[in-house]
């Protein structure tokens, strides 16, 4: 497990932590972060991907605010942080990013070429839009924030995409997941699963509102998704 070095497409260069498969080589996943930053939470998710049989990828988003970022959601002050640094997040460079994130782990020797996304809260948004902007071969969306607000793209979605939704979503009213679901019906390439009682975070191990049931579910559907798609 080590960090590599990614220039972003209008200059500059960022961190992204990568954790390689036990095979040496294999198809990728490019890993996207909560508001939290590339924390120990994000890092472990990534070593459980790669323990998968997965190259996988966690960009550093916040870098242009703040590189190296890593908080928890232990206390006010980190989440006043969290907060402060996804209100000053540029979404359409944060995409970007995230593409060049994409190629660099394509051409790297631990990936095959093929490569997909999957990403929590935030990341949960910025997967959806992976899926409008990228040609990653497939992408998965925990709990999305703000989805609604990006439902005039759907129609771009041409690879496979699974969103995971929290019905009892603090972040996300009930009237956003209803459109979301209704804005995807047409696509036969998304894949919506509602989470009934389960809230905001709820695969974050170790969060106030992880639910373990929600969380092996969706976490086992992720992995048939992506032996499915990436294999």
């Amino acid at each position: 497990m080590t960090d590599i070095s990614v220039t972003a497409p209008d200059g500059g260069r960022f961190s992204a932590y990568l954790a390689a498969p036990p095979s040496g080589r294999a198809p990728g996943i490019v890993l996207i972060q909560e508001i939290f930053g590339v924390n120990a939470n994000m890092r472990a998710i990534a070593d459980g991907f790669a323990a998968q049989g997965y190259a996988t990828l966690c960009p550093d988003l916040f870098w242009r605010q703040e590189p190296g970022v890593q908080l928890t959601d232990k206390t006010e002050a980190e989440w006043q942080k969290a907060f402060q640094l996804y209100q000053g997040f540029d979404q359409d460079k944060g995409v970007g990013d995230l593409a060049a994130a994409l190629a660099a782990l394509r051409i790297h020797p631990s990936c095959t070429g093929k490569a997909g996304t999957v990403g929590f809260c935030l990341g949960g948004k910025l997967a959806f839009l992976m899926a409008t902007r990228s040609d990653a071969e497939c992408n998965v969306s925990y709990y999305g924030v703000g989805i609604e607000n990006a439902l005039d793209e759907a129609g771009r979605i041409s690879r496979p995409l699974m969103l995971h939704i929290a019905e009892a979503d603090q972040f996300v009213p009930k009237e956003a997941q209803d459109a979301i679901e209704k804005g995807v019906a047409d696509n036969p390439r998304v894949t919506v699963h509602r989470y009934a009682g389960a809230d905001h975070a709820f695969a974050r191990e170790g969060g106030q509102h992880y639910d373990k049931g929600a969380a092996d579910l969706a976490n086992t559907r992720t992995a048939k998704f992506f032996a499915t798609h990436l294999r």
